[in-house]
C-alpha cells in the first residue's frame, strides 16, 4: 500500500513509477513537485523511479497568484 498525501492509500503494484502514480491519480497540474519518503522526484525521473511499498508520497501542486 503507498500513502499520498497523508490521506490517500493506493494499493502497491510491482513496477509502479511515479508517471503511473500520477496518471492513476489524475494529478495534471503542469508544476508539480513530488516526495518519496521525504526525498525530492527530479521531474526527468518520473518514468523511471520505482515507488516501493509502503511508500509515504508528497504531491504537492505549485501555483501561483498576485
Amino acid at each position: 500500500m503507498i500513502r499520498v498525501n497523508n490521506r490517500d492509500e493506493i494499493e502497491w503494484q510491482d513496477g509502479l513509477t511515479v508517471s503511473d502514480l500520477l496518471e492513476r491519480c489524475r494529478y495534471t497540474f503542469a508544476h508539480i513537485i513530488v516526495k518519496i519518503d521525504g526525498e525530492v522526484i527530479l521531474p526527468e525521473e518520473y518514468d523511471t523511479r520505482v515507488i516501493p511499498d509502503g511508500a509515504q508520497v508528497h504531491v504537492i501542486h505549485l501555483i501561483a497568484g498576485g
